[in-house]
């Protein structure tokens, strides 16, 4: 369930007619934060005056420097942990003394204990989930009240990934009435039955409602049941008749409704709904809540593959880590917006959230864009694959983990599956038939309605123990591309799901040549560094090079689009992320993996996912045109939409080629010479496309781009400016190492700055960074104030530039 803020307009009115008691309070401005340990702490009259004073979400350890010498080392980005403490001090009035009052964190990464006026309300120890304590019994309604938070994440290293540090995800606090519904307590199915099974497409629309009552007083109230289209129309409303909730009792009553000539949610066109539940006892409303869903049919067949509102659909994934790049672990909204917009446009219809529950804003915004996401619960169970990661947690807290999972995220028309575990080493005996039974039953307790996976890293099923188990819906395979084609042959009946493929590596701009070798980076071996790589730290571009249990992108992908009962894969990954940097150690710190790389800019290998996963025209020429001359270099083109390429040099033809039934991309052997080299897409004759490339001079300009020239004077929208080293012509430099200095006027901030490489070690916060392959990027975030921000790049010896961005309420 998500209780959303901002909710149509008509709603809203209808609401406020009947004055709703229940309020939800942005609870993350005004904490104070220490980085350190203080036991006293925890005290309400503990004296915080000198802590830091921020706002929530904040993740500390990306404020940091890289080094080497962390704990955590590679495993964790190269970023310090420790323990920090979180202090709040904040005012209910006395006429609030009839409400219950509840404070929500949507993650704490890691182990939490939280005290209220000094209260210990308990521990939380995973730093992925969503939770809540109640505050009624310690609350001084008309003074002032202090919430502590302790975080500890000294134990390192407790991650494969980066995880960030503190608490980085939102806060809110939620006031009541006695009679209300339960938190996460609303359930909302939606089946969609299209016009070949009826006379016009229908939605059947059922909400389960849970109920409490701690007035001390038996109470009979009414369920209104309201459900309006994206447009605010009123499509649906019913009421129950009087119930009774008997004083510190629950119930549950549940309403089943028809939408005739109903709109479908898909990814091409995410329509939503809207479900304003409202608990009544006459005219007063004593709760409400908003749910927003979407009517849609999922289902999986064996030899068909997956059908959405029962047309087939290609599972075209990407599998992603929760870090935002330069901002760390910290939530904000349009970062993750700008990743799936960019993901979108690559053609990406799924996410895998990899390997941990994920903000629930992700999964609003893959509501809204039209996203299917797989919500994956742990990476391990009771077998550890880190020294101090949740091995030792499982036993106490996984029931309720994956429950709270479950009860938050069950409600968005984006979740289509659920996976209980990544690579979990409980494949490899007997314990995994009985922990998987047992963690699908308890998924299938709170949501039947959706199928359940586990990402197998062992093919084999004869191995296989958690396949043995029968409970999967879904069996999910990470890698082994090499035994798809024979699946039916290993797994009669059972249906397939690539849930981890390709482990290819790339850095941008980078290209090693001849580029028709593939081959393994790392070898096989325990050490899984690279023997022989870059003395730079770099891995080519060209699509040539995989970790030894992976492939090549295109490798694998020719095979999932070759059959219906491949129902689709999950790439890893979709955007680099910081840690786990296979193949380099130190000083690399961030992933190679990534179609798109840590500053949000694509790799080549990008249009190739674009000219197979979309069908709009793409034509994508590589590598760039600066090079010694005589030297042979391959010439890449990715294309679709046309028959053929023509490929030119300085007006010259170098001839026409077509692709094959198994070709992803043309070559072209081409030795160099200064100019301009051009591609040209035909179709039946008729041209479709044109790219070209130059050769570059010497750095002589900087130029600058924002993907917004307006931003909400909110203090947490943003801004990516993408910055560009070109020659006096104007052509992009590619080799540029700029050293670059950002300054910034107006009502805005430098919150990050990036370059995309993965072996960068300067701070992601540093108003200073170096060009990478010529590019650079700056995030501006604003103050909360308006007006005009303005972002001055400049560089020695080459013309500066000034960018302006607006700050508007």
């Amino acid at each position: 369930m998500k209780i959303i803020s901002r909710i149509n307009s008509l709603i809203l009115l209808c609401l406020l007619a009947f004055q709703p008691l229940l309020a939800q309070t942005d609870f993350n401005s005004n904490w104070k934060f220490l980085l350190g340990d203080d036991s006293l702490a925890s005290q309400p009259k503990y004296n915080d005056t000198k802590w830091r004073q921020l706002t929530l979400p904040h993740d500390w350890s990306i404020e940091h420097n890289f080094s080497a010498t962390v704990p955590a080392t590679t495993q964790g980005g190269a970023l310090p942990a420790g323990i920090g403490w979180y202090r709040k001090t904040f005012l209910l009035p006395a006429s609030n003394a009839d409400k219950e009052v509840r404070i929500e964190f949507d993650g704490i990464y890691r182990d939490s204990e939280v005290w209220i006026n000094g209260h210990y309300l308990g521990r939380r120890p995973n730093g992925y989930i969503s939770f809540a304590y109640e505050l009624s019994p310690y609350i001084r309604f008309g003074e002032k009240n202090v919430i502590a938070v302790r975080v500890d994440n000294s134990r390192q290293p407790n991650s494969r990934w980066y995880s960030g540090s503190g608490i980085y995800r939102n806060v809110r606090l939620v006031l009541s009435n006695k009679a209300a519904f339960d938190r996460n307590g609303i359930f909302v199915t939606a089946d969609y039955k299209n016009a070949a099974t009826t006379t016009m497409p229908t939605g059947v629309i059922q909400v389960r409602a849970g109920l409490h009552n701690h007035t001390g007083a038996a109470v009979t109230c009414q369920l209104q049941t309201k459900i309006y289209d994206a447009a605010g129309k009123l499509v649906a409303d019913t009421i129950s008749r009087n119930i009774t909730l008997p004083d510190k009792g629950q119930a549950t009553q549940a309403t089943m409704m028809l939408i005739p000539n109903v709109k479908a949610w898909s990814v091409d066109d995410p329509h939503c709904y809207q479900v304003v539940s409202l608990l009544m006892k006459g005219l007063q409303i004593l709760d409400s809540v908003v749910t927003v869903t979407g009517i849609r049919s999922c289902r999986f067949n064996s030899e068909k593959g997956f059908f959405l509102n029962e047309q087939p659909l290609k599972i075209k994934g990407v599998c992603m880590h929760h870090d935002l790049g330069a901002l760390g672990a910290a939530v904000n909204m349009r970062a993750m917006e700008r990743q799936l917009e960019i993901l979108k446009a690559m053609g990406c219809n799924a996410i895998r959230t990899a390997h941990n529950p994920p903000a629930p804003e992700l999964l609003d915004l893959c509501d809204k864009m039209g996203f299917l996401v797989m919500v994956e619960a742990f990476d391990m169970w009771k077998k550890k694959k880190n020294k101090f990661d949740y091995y030792s947690d499982f036993d106490a807290w996984h029931k309720e983990d994956l429950e709270d999972m479950v009860l938050r995220d069950r409600n968005h028309p984006s979740v289509f599956m659920w996976s209980i575990g990544n690579e979990i080493r409980e494949q490899f005996d007997s314990t995994g038939i009985t922990l998987a039974k047992e963690l699908v039953a308890i998924v299938k307790a709170k949501d039947s309605t959706r199928p359940v996976t586990c990402a197998l890293s062992e093919w084999n099923p004869a191995k296989n123990f958690i396949y043995q188990s029968h409970a999967l819906d879904v069996i999910g395979l990470n890698y082994h591309h090499e035994v798809y084609e024979d699946f039916r042959k290993y797994y009669p009946g059972e249906i397939f799901l690539g849930s981890e493929n390709m482990s290819a590596f790339a850095t941008r701009g980078h290209y090693g040549l001849p580029s028709d070798s593939a081959y393994f980076w790392p070898a096989k071996s325990p050490q899984k560094i690279v023997e022989n790589g870059n003395p730079d730290y770099t891995v080519s571009a060209y699509d040539q090079v995989s970790a030894y249990w992976g492939s090549t992108h295109e490798t694998t992908w020719k095979i999932i689009r070759k059959h219906d009962y491949l129902s689709g894969l999950f790439v890893w990954s979709g955007f680099d992320f910081l840690g786990e940097p296979i193949p380099y150690p130190w000083p690399a710190r961030s992933s190679y993996y990534g179609i798109i790389d840590l500053a949000g800019f694509p790799k080549d290998v990008y249009y190739m996912y674009q000219s197979e996963w979309t069908s709009k025209p793409v034509l994508h020429l590589f590598p760039h045109w600066n090079w010694q001359p005589g030297q042979l270099v391959d010439v890449w083109v990715y294309y679709n939409n046309a028959d053929e390429v023509e490929l030119f040099l300085n007006g010259t033809s170098l001839g026409v080629k077509h692709k094959g039934p198994d070709d992803l991309h043309l070559l072209w052997r081409v030795p160099f010479t200064a100019g301009t080299l051009k591609a040209v897409s035909r179709k039946n004759g008729q041209q479709v496309l044109v790219k070209e490339i130059s050769t570059a001079g010497a750095p002589a300009a900087i130029t600058l781009q924002a993907d917004h020239q307006t931003i909400k004077a909110d203090g947490r929208d943003l801004s990516y400016v993408t910055l560009r080293i070109t020659d006096d012509k104007g052509h992009p430099v590619p080799d540029a190492a700029n050293q670059i200095q950002f300054s910034i006027e107006g009502p805005g901030i430098i919150a990050g700055t990036d370059n995309g490489y993965q072996a960068d070690t300067i701070s992601l916060k540093s108003p200073s960074r170096q060009c990478w392959k010529g590019m650079a990027l700056a995030i501006i975030q604003g103050t909360g104030k308006t007006g005009t921000i303005r972002l001055k790049a400049s560089s020695t010896g080459i013309r500066p530039a000034i960018i302006s961005i607006r700050a508007e309420k």
